[in-house]
């Protein structure tokens, strides 16, 4: 569920005023998503999606979040782009949260990818990571390693409940990746949550992609990582080789990964697979029953760290260390 704070028609129809979109003629919420508050509207122009901000997203993130759609679209990129208000702002203030206009972008999400899609994502990724050079604001990654170790103390305690001996596991694995995890890697502006519900597809044409919410300034190998989580595992938990091999190389068909990035692959997969584990750990263990949120089982996750645990190099992965 993600329509987490209420609209009224005459609220919207004020908030839309301070925009050249035309008059409104329907709105729904869309239930997608668990961050926001998001809503498709209909007007005598265009369809837009109205986003309302909600209090996990901070306020001052926002100059980056749009400022980062707006220099991608300006670069070629397909994505979203935020509407300016009459004033030339980009965001207002609807129903006491903050608010963006955000263009309609035509698509939908694969429920069922195959390694011709993976193949596509890949090479959106490595445009969007070159598309991304030159944007001037910065955001750290608050959940790289400082950010994992704060969220494993809120949930520690209790870990074991998830699963007997996870909290000694768990320990572990921040141990190894505090001592392992790479610091000279090309970095840049990652998306950091490229899962298959924020890329759309027309057929078997990438459309674009959407939500960017998470993006920040990172290792850019790093979210190539997140990408072979989200997209190259089968329900049953295997890696599915040949998808991990069309993705790394279609995205190395636009940005090729030097011999230091893919020697730190399986390293930062581990850590990208931590990363989600320990957000969805935290949320298993927090969110009340009953409450109107989906929660995701961490359990998914803690498997394909363990694949990653055992992996040693890039070649597990479906391609040759030395393609770059």
């Amino acid at each position: 569920m993600a329509v987490y704070t209420d609209i009224t028609e005459t609220d919207l129809k004020n908030f839309l005023g301070q925009y050249d979109v035309g008059a409104l003629t329907s709105y729904k919420g869309i239930a997608e998503g668990v961050e926001n508050s998001n809503f498709l509207l209909h007007t005598t122009k265009d369809p837009l999606i109205l986003t309302l901000y909600e209090k996990r997203v901070e306020k001052s993130d926002l100059p980056f979040f749009l400022g980062l759609m707006q220099h991608l679209a300006d670069r070629g990129l397909n994505c979203p782009l935020p509407l300016p208000r009459k004033d030339g702002e980009l965001l207002g203030e609807l129903s006491g949260r903050p608010a963006a206009l955000i263009s309609f972008l035509e698509g939908m999400w694969l429920r069922k990818p195959e390694a011709k899609h993976c193949r596509e994502v890949g090479a959106a990724l490595a445009r969007m990571h070159l598309a991304g050079e030159g944007f001037e604001i910065r955001r750290p990654n608050a959940l790289s390693l400082k950010g994992w170790v704060t969220l494993w103390q809120k949930s520690a305690d209790r870990a074991d409940e998830v699963e007997p001996g996870l909290q000694d596991e768990i320990a572990g694995e921040l141990d190894y990746l505090s001592a392992h995890w790479p610091n000279n890697l090309p970095s840049g502006v990652i998306h950091a949550d490229l899962f298959q519900d924020n890329v759309f597809f027309l057929g078997d044409e990438l459309s674009g992609l959407i939500d960017f919410y998470f993006a920040c300034n990172d290792m850019l190998a790093y979210d190539v990582s997140i990408c072979l989580n989200a997209w190259c595992f089968e329900k049953d938990g295997a890696y599915n080789v040949t998808k991990g091999k069309a993705l790394l190389e279609g995205y190395q068909s636009v940005r090729p990964l030097s011999a230091d990035e893919l020697a730190a692959l399986p390293t930062l997969a581990r850590g990208s697979a931590l990363r989600f584990f320990l957000t969805r750990l935290y949320d298993w263990l927090t969110t009340p029953e009953g409450a109107l949120v989906v929660k995701k089982d961490p359990l998914e996750y803690l498997r394909k760290l363990r694949f990653h645990a055992a992996v040693d190099t890039v070649a597990a992965y479906g391609i040759s260390g030395e393609m770059a």
